[in-house]
């Protein structure tokens, strides 16, 4: 059995186990991305793959200087060290490649770690939750790197970390401050630090960066799971929960990664109540955490400081992952503006990712660059949103066969395999070539066709049909598809005017224009670019978004 298909046998039969333990009902299945090995993509999003894999060569990613001392990574221990394996792992899978030296650094890490098997210092009874956030980082990257390898010395790791420093921490998660007035709000740069204490806790300027240690414990869970380790992660989730996102000022990139948590367990514990718990808070992000052009503002209610690409990263797998257990198709469009919008337009010409300008009254109405490149997080991060991007192109649910974004690439699956192309984001057309249905009338082929597409047309192996578009938006191409069949579908892009999303941080009657799925500027042009090297400090780049009074 492959590997992919022995992973999803085994996750399959965890969620079922602790679903019967928690006596609720298991999730509605869902679509589920097929693997890597299953895809070859291309277009746009191979060569955004393929430059940040090179980016990720530089001589800072390379085993001699990833790993960094507590006053080189500014107090994130494994910080560096776990984004950078993520972002490797990922970007070599995507692209069914090698990941340079990442097996060198696989084998650097047990000398790194402290005598109690994890990163950093050791504080006794006292939690440092940038410490617990760097290595939920690390516990990302050795399970990911797992994945990829299946070597049994890393889960040594992953135990070591998970239940020294995190399960040794039980009884305090409830403990951690979420009071607005026990944290300090106004402060912060674009990389945190630790500025005050409270209780047995150590607390940073980026709020509630805890929650990211969350994410990687979950994620330990899923490969070394304990009974402990379940109780600590009930425990932070429980404290998570309680958190008002606003009122606290929390940090948008621990916020939703938190939220991805919450589905993460949902999907191991087959526990639905965690994915309404993650819906409700992308509504309070959607409302209080985006910006106009669907990047973010770097803490809520904070609309003076600047993007981060980390947390578009995790805005863009959430809204991919609701949709997929929640068959809401609010979410695909939310996922193609925070791509081409937002992640795309976050990635310079180097393969690496920077911070932009947050536009409104705070700032000003132009979208402009903040941080060239953010090479200690994001631009290790962005590697996992675009390999996202690529996984979550082909999901597969049976027999039924879903294409969520119109983009470049060829699926060859057990019974199915088809080859797309298109000029999309622009209009034009969209082609798929059947290569292979061995399903036969069984076989349905879904492709998602947000609102801002028009069909104008549309030919199947050479015969007009009409392009009937079902109500969850998807245009339905069911059992007369055969190998050779070519499908093309000519459409356009709707060119609107809609309201700004943050009302806070704009005033009534301002407006954004879009054309298909592209903000423009004041010259009608698209901000999405990709990898344009004009797009930094240097070049005095600006583009006005935000229109009207």
């Amino acid at each position: 059995m492959e590997r992919s298909a022995l992973r999803l046998l085994c996750l399959a039969s965890a969620a079922l186990l602790f679903s019967a333990c928690a006596g609720e009902p298991s999730m509605t299945p869902c679509p589920e991305p097929v693997g890597y090995d299953e895809i070859v993509i291309g277009g746009e999003l191979r060569s955004r793959i393929g430059q940040n894999l090179e980016r990720l060569q530089a001589e800072k990613y390379q085993p001699e200087n990833v790993f960094l001392t507590e006053e080189q990574s500014g107090g994130w221990p494994g910080d560096t060290e776990g984004r950078t394996i993520l972002g490797l792992v990922c970007d070599a899978r995507a692209l069914h490649g090698q990941a340079g030296r990442l097996d060198e650094i696989i084998a650097l890490v047990p000398a790194h770690l402290n005598s109690l098997g994890y990163m950093g210092p050791e504080y006794g009874d006292v939690l440092n939750e940038q410490q617990l956030s760097g290595n939920g980082w690390m516990l990302r990257g050795l399970c990911a790197y797992y994945d990829m390898t299946s070597d049994p010395k890393v889960l040594d790791m992953v135990r070591s970390i998970s239940e020294n420093l995190f399960v040794r921490g039980k009884g305090l998660y409830k403990t951690y401050p979420i009071d607005p007035s026990m944290r300090v709000s106004g402060e912060g740069e674009a990389s945190g630090r630790i500025m005050d204490t409270s209780g047995k806790w150590m607390l940073s300027t980026d709020t509630g960066c805890l929650f990211i240690g969350m994410d990687g414990l979950i994620d330990a869970y899923r490969l070394v799971g304990t009974p402990d380790m379940k109780e600590v992660i009930e425990e932070m989730l429980g404290r998570f929960l309680e958190v008002d996102l606003v009122g606290i000022q929390a940090q948008t990139h621990a916020s939703l990664t938190a939220c991805r948590g919450l589905v993460r367990y949902a999907e191991l514990t087959g526990e639905g109540s965690w994915i309404d718990e993650a819906e409700k808070r992308w509504k309070i992000y959607k409302e209080y955490g985006m910006t106009e052009n669907y990047e973010n503002y770097n803490w809520f209610g904070r609309y003076d400081s600047w993007t981060e690409p980390c947390a578009i990263v995790d805005s863009y797998i959430l809204a991919m992952k609701l949709w997929q257990h929640t068959r809401n198709s609010d979410y695909l469009r939310d996922a193609q503006l925070i791509y081409f919008n937002a992640l795309g337009h976050t990635q310079r010409a180097n393969g690496g990712f920077g911070c932009d300008s947050c536009p409104g009254d705070a700032m000003g109405p132009e979208l402009f660059v903040k941080t060239d490149e953010a090479h200690w997080c994001c631009t290790m991060r962005g590697a996992e949103g675009l390999a996202t991007a690529a996984s979550y192109t082909f999901l597969r649910e049976g027999d039924t066969f879903y294409l969520t974004c119109f983009r470049e690439g060829t699926l060859d699956t057990e019974g199915f395999g088809m080859k797309v192309g298109t000029d999309y984001p622009q209009e034009g057309s969209l082609t798929i070539e059947i290569l292979k249905n061995e399903l036969g009338g069984k076989a349905c082929l879904k492709v998602f066709m947000p609102g801002w597409v028009i069909p104008e047309s549309l030919s199947i192996g050479g015969r007009d049909r009409k392009a009937r578009v079902d109500r969850d938006g998807f245009l339905v191409l069911g059992s007369s598809l055969k190998e050779g069949d070519r499908i093309v579908l000519e459409y356009g892009c709707l060119e609107r005017e809609e309201a700004t999303l943050n009302a806070a941080n704009t005033r009534p009657g301002q407006v954004r224009h879009l054309k298909g799925p592209l903000i423009l500027d004041e010259g009608d042009h698209p901000v999405y670019h990709l990898m344009d090297p004009e797009v930094c400090i240097g070049s005095g780049y600006s583009r006005k978004i935000v229109f009207g009074e």
